[in-house]
């Protein structure tokens, strides 16, 4: 997009709503991770008969991310480094994905930063990062080596928990493309762990539900558009089942557990990204505020950390940053790298041209985003 294109009323909700994408997203894994693995009984027996009602202990105190916030930060960071390598002509934004997911990697197994790396940019040098949280096994198999997964040949093909669905959230900030290229390339870069159609469409969902929020669009228009564009997929059909029981859940009833637990049968098989998804777009059209959505998100015995996570960054996407629970955002683990990296991308959609050029570049831009 041309920078004329963007007023500063636009470029103000633009970055609020980049803002609460990201810091939503962040404060569902949070509210979610000590409720991974639980049964509805066993969240109540553990946090009382209203399950988790605020941030909890987990993974060594309140409000730390897991590495579905992990990913989701890689992601963005390499959304912007994609942008700044059109500059060279190399302009493959799947491989730049990759390379960041491979810089994620790289946080799993070493201490600390690698000074002698150049290609890490700010974010690679965040300490807090090098850390393993309860990242799934087809993220660490998939990024175990330099190999690209691809449609025509994902890496573990059998994998369709919604680890991939977790980090594709901002693939929807892309504002500028159409929503059938968001859906493309958030298909392909789930690829590069999770090569089950469930698990990829259900990435492409998120990301395209995600794209009309962003927009200003309705909840309940975009998750329509989606349907549409889903259908034309081979094996959409359980991504497509699964948001049809979110939109018709909404009129059977009052939201509850009850609710949420029928969309996501927990424990009773493998865990799936559809229920996931459907989990999360059911508590995000049913949600009075953003406290309540996240709520209902998480209590249930399937995978809390993803609905948590996608139920956050949809109510993000769809209200701002200005709705989210400052007492929650107070305890955030990486709240200033998630405002930093979310201004960052906002800054490059919207002031891109101005930062970088083939003939004339921002020093300091490209010491954050190496082209290289």
């Amino acid at each position: 997009m041309a920078t004329g294109l963007w007023g500063r009323l636009e470029q103000q909700d633009f970055r609020s709503r980049v803002r609460g994408t990201l810091l939503g997203s962040a404060l569902g894994d949070a509210l979610g991770a000590p409720a991974a693995g639980l049964s509805l009984a066993a969240l109540r027996e553990a946090h009382g008969p209203d399950g988790l009602t605020g941030p909890a202990p987990a993974l060594g105190r309140r409000g730390r991310v897991t590495a579905a916030t992990q990913l989701t930060l890689f992601t963005v960071d390499g959304l912007i480094r994609a942008h700044v390598r059109r500059d060279t002509g190399a302009w493959h934004p799947p491989t730049d994905i990759h390379h960041a997911y491979l810089r994620w990697a790289a946080t799993q197994h070493d201490w600390g930063p690698d000074e002698r790396r150049e290609d890490n940019g700010w974010l690679g040098r965040e300490e807090w990062l090098y850390a393993r949280r309860v990242p799934h096994r087809a993220c660490l198999t998939g990024f175990a080596d330099d190999v690209l997964g691809t449609l025509d040949q994902p890496k573990n093909p059998t994998a369709r928990d919604a680890a991939a669905a977790s980090r594709s959230a901002p693939f929807g900030l892309l504002v500028g493309w159409e929503p059938a290229l968001v859906l493309q390339l958030s298909v392909e870069c789930a690829a590069q762990s999770h090569g089950h159609p469930t698990a990829t469409l259900s990435a492409g969902a998120v990301a395209v539900i995600v794209h009309g929020l962003i927009r200003g669009e309705s909840l309940d228009s975009t998750v329509q558009r989606t349907l549409g564009l889903l259908g034309a997929r081979p094996g959409h059909q359980p991504v497509t089942d699964a948001l049809q029981r979110a939109m018709a859940a909404v009129t059977q009833g009052s939201p509850g557990p009850a609710a949420v637990q029928a969309l996501s049968p927990g424990g009773d098989g493998p865990e799936d990204a559809a229920d996931a998804l459907a989990v999360a777009v059911y508590c995000a059209l049913v949600a009075e505020d953003v406290p309540q959505g996240l709520r209902l998100a998480v209590n249930h015995g399937g995978d809390s950390i993803a609905a948590g996570a996608l139920c956050g960054a949809l109510l993000g996407a769809l209200h701002g940053e200005t709705a989210l629970p400052a007492a929650w955002l107070a305890e955030l683990e990486g709240r200033a790298a998630l405002l930093e990296l979310a201004d960052d991308f906002a800054l490059e959609m919207t002031q891109g041209p101005t930062l970088h050029s083939p003939t004339a570049s921002a020093p300091g831009w490209l010491a954050r985003y190496p082209r290289g």
